[in-house]
């Protein structure tokens, strides 16, 4: 049986990427990567390549404000995917482990298969898996059992998604993934829409940590979607933005790095940028922080009160 179980999942793979077409599926692809420009065979019996623990720490030391920002939502989610005998992992970009949550009493089991950290799950060590292949595609994905490459990882569920930076970069990837066989796919579905949400919790606890002097926005959205966070500045230009507002806004992955945009421009509000209305503007919000109060208010800007009446008067407050 188990020959016949190998042949089948071999032949399987073999039968879809025969021809010289295009793939017909993503996973199609991501088999044709596997085997074509990784030269794995779904056979291989090696066992996961592992860090030692100095690299693990390395990799962990270098991913620290991404850890940070997950450990709440990594708790989270295990609290809600624990009992279904799933284990819940933050990896690097490059497809390794760097923290993990599970059951001890399944722990013998997942780290013999891999599921550890320190392992090594691209998708150039592993082929089509859920870790790997979310970080080589940068979209969500969920790759069940026999999806996999590899026909010693077909035990495995895998639901997983990549997490992106402030400047849209990828910073990792969460990974729920399960070694029950009653894991079903519908079941399968409902876990990846908590790793989804898992995602884009992560995604703006890490834009706070990053900018945490900056003021936070939420993007409006007109439709159902959720719209995402924009970190802004003091001069009111935007520095860096979740995922979701990258999308919707149609911002290119670094583009905020080495040119950060005007709010009003981003959210295609009417400004007025000329002196006499920024001018116009520190002084309202200084009158303002003031309750009305002038003399508070020109204490604040370091002027006296009559240059305060004086600048209010010339550009029409």
């Amino acid at each position: 049986m188990e020959r016949r179980q190998t042949a089948d999942h071999s032949d399987r793979i073999a039968s879809a990427l025969s021809g010289d077409g295009p793939a017909r599926s993503p996973l199609v692809a991501s088999w044709s990567r596997s085997a074509r420009l990784h030269g794995l065979d779904p056979e291989s019996g090696h066992s996961p390549d592992r860090l030692t623990d100095t690299e693990l720490r390395a990799v962990q030391d270098a991913m620290e404000l991404t850890i940070r920002a997950s450990r709440p939502s990594l708790d989270n989610l295990f609290r809600a995917v624990g009992s279904a005998g799933c284990c819940v992992m933050l990896a690097s970009p490059d497809g390794i482990p760097v923290e993990r949550r599970g059951i001890t009493g399944d722990d013998a089991d997942f780290e013999g298969c891999g599921l550890w950290t320190g392992t090594l799950w691209s998708e150039a060590r592993e082929g089509t898996n859920g870790i790997g292949t979310c970080l080589t595609e940068k979209r969500q994905v969920t790759i069940h059992r026999n999806q996999h490459f590899l026909r010693r990882n077909t035990g495995l569920s895998c639901m997983s998604a990549p997490l992106f930076d402030p400047h849209g970069l990828v910073a990792g990837a969460l990974d729920v993934s399960c070694a029950r066989e009653d894991m079903n796919e519908a079941f399968a579905g409902l876990v990846a829409h908590s790793v989804s949400e898992s995602v884009r919790r992560i995604e703006e606890e890490l834009l706070r940590l990053w900018y945490p002097h900056a003021r936070l926005v939420m993007l409006p959205c007109e439709d159902k979607g959720y719209g995402g966070l924009l970190a802004v500045d003091k001069d009111d230009l935007v520095i860096g933005v979740t995922q979701p507002a990258r999308n919707a806004l149609g911002l290119v992955a670094g583009d905020l790095s080495s040119n950060p945009r005007p709010l009003s421009d981003l959210l295609g509000l009417a400004a007025d940028d000329g002196f006499e209305a920024a001018e116009r503007a520190v002084l309202s919000r200084a009158l303002a922080r003031a309750g009305g109060n002038v003399t508070a208010a020109a204490r604040e800007l370091g002027i006296s009160r009559a240059t305060f009446h004086r600048k209010l008067g010339r550009i029409g407050n």
